[in-house]
């Protein structure tokens, strides 16, 4: 017979003690379940309600394919994962995943283990520099191997570099020297805008009930980033990375969204 399956939504520093009370993990849906009504011991686990496909003012055509999405210095440690409480973010990466098929918007590629690719989630923004606001626009199902192709600064501090341009060649059907224009021209954007300290604009997300984590202060980002990019890196804070190397290095390092 079975087994019914009664949805939780157990952040992942949870899960322990969701398995002690009685939880189980059902591989397939990447979820955690309880196994018959009534369980108390699971109660605070309760789902909340889905999360709409269309996110409200998301823009599902911008940035559409595959390339170089380096985020500005100021918000390096603001992506929608550090924003967000972790209950509602895996409701979150849970709804990008299933509208998505389980395929990377990208490349199509699924999850394999073997391979160590993982489904990731990653976001899209808008700049008004005008008013200074970083907008959330869209959010997006890439494989690990794009992920690390759109956050290039970071898979140059893990030595992934040539990795990552072969497969944005593969993937885009780019020359060597295209990659290359392109790569450089994606490190010059980001020098222009991290001359900006953004303001973030998560409208997307609060008017669907997403409820938020206060992110760092604005102006102390750029200093956190520096240390913590050094530390990746395996070298002191004062060592002195090159700034193209750490352009976005740790925007997506937590997250295996």
């Amino acid at each position: 017979m079975a087994l019914e399956r009664i949805w939780l939504d157990v952040p992942f520093a949870e899960k322990d003690a969701a398995k002690a009370g009685g939880a189980r993990w059902d591989g397939t849906a990447r979820r955690w379940y309880a196994p018959r009504a009534g369980m108390a011991d699971l109660e605070r686990w309760t789902p909340g309600a889905d999360i709409p496909e269309l996110l409200p003012g998301e823009d599902r055509s911008l940035g559409s394919g595959l390339f170089v999405d380096l985020v500005p210095s100021s918000c390096w440690f603001t992506n929608v994962r550090s924003c967000v409480v972790q209950k509602d973010w895996d409701r979150l990466r849970r709804m990008i995943y299933d509208r998505a098929g389980n395929r990377c918007e990208a490349c199509g590629a699924g999850q394999e283990r073997e391979a160590k690719r993982w489904l990731e989630a990653h976001e899209r923004w808008t700049y008004d520099d005008a008013t200074q606001v970083q907008t959330l626009k869209r959010l997006i199902c890439l494989c690990t191997d794009c992920h690390t192709v759109t956050h290039f600064g970071f898979a140059q501090i893990r030595g992934l570099a040539p990795q990552a341009r072969t497969h944005l060649m593969k993937v885009t059907k780019m020359t060597g020297a295209q990659a290359d224009l392109h790569i450089a021209s994606a490190f010059n954007l980001w020098q222009d805008r991290s001359r900006i300290t953004w303001t973030l604009d998560l409208s997307m997300l609060t008017d669907v009930g997403i409820t938020l984590a206060p992110p760092p202060d604005a102006a102390a980002r750029a200093d956190v980033a520096r240390r913590t990019l050094a530390g990746e890196a395996g070298a002191g804070p004062s060592s002195g990375l090159p700034r193209q190397s750490g352009a976005n290095a740790r925007t997506d390092a937590r997250r295996s969204w």
